[in-house]
């Protein structure tokens, strides 16, 4: 079974809840995956803030093809290209600048550059894009912030990652402009070091309930 390829505007659509995950060791990026896609996630999206990232989005592209790999903490244009010479269907950045922006749109992938405030929202969109990320989420005004914006800029619609809980992410997923939330503690470090892949699917199997 093949993972869904998310079409241009379409990343928002693919889970409810977006993993977010770091891998350390690259012995455990497939069992991850796998778990994640147990669970009934399909996507997920993989930090470049470690050494075996890369070679992690190969494994998992590989040998779990049924889920859908992006890449985030993009932070330069090579590692955009990068991460997707190594598979990424799509890209995720923590914020984003003109040079950063261009290196992204230049790979041709979907992709999620993130945002904080209403000019670099404004800078996203008339780049052409419409989906982006809103990070830090809870500390740069949570829900209440991207409810404002709605009014506004009603065309613009957000991950929001970042201090978000299984808790807090109704508040989120029940706005206008988020299709999904970016979530961490699907795979905390903890759990990935322990492999305890049977939580992982737990919580999975939980995060897609937030989907209604």
């Amino acid at each position: 079974m093949s993972a869904p390829e998310p079409a241009a505007g379409s990343v928002l659509s693919l889970v409810p809840v977006l993993p977010v995950v770091v891998i350390d060791e690259l012995a455990a990026a497939v069992p991850l995956a796998r778990a994640l896609v147990a669970g009934g996630l399909s996507a997920i999206e993989l930090t470049l803030r470690t050494p075996v990232a890369l070679d992690a989005i190969r494994a998992i592209t590989t040998e779990v093809p049924e889920i859908t790999v992006g890449a985030g903490t993009v932070v330069t244009p090579a590692q955009a290209a990068a991460a997707v010479g190594a598979g990424a269907a799509f890209l995720v950045s923590p914020g984003c600048t003109p040079a950063l922006l261009d290196g992204i749109l230049a790979t041709g992938v979907p992709a999620l550059p993130g945002t904080s405030t209403v000019s670099e929202v404004l800078t996203v969109l008339e780049a052409g894009l419409t989906e982006m990320k809103f990070f830090p989420a809870a500390a740069s005004g949570g829900a209440p912030y991207l409810r404002a914006l709605a009014g506004p800029l009603p065309q613009a619609r957000f991950c929001p990652t970042g201090g978000i809980t299984q808790e807090s992410a109704p508040s989120y997923l029940g706005l206008p402009n988020v299709g999904c939330v970016g979530g961490t503690w699907l795979a905390p470090a903890d759990v990935i070091a322990a492999g305890d892949w049977d939580e992982v699917a737990r919580r999975a199997a939980a995060a897609v309930s937030l989907g209604g």
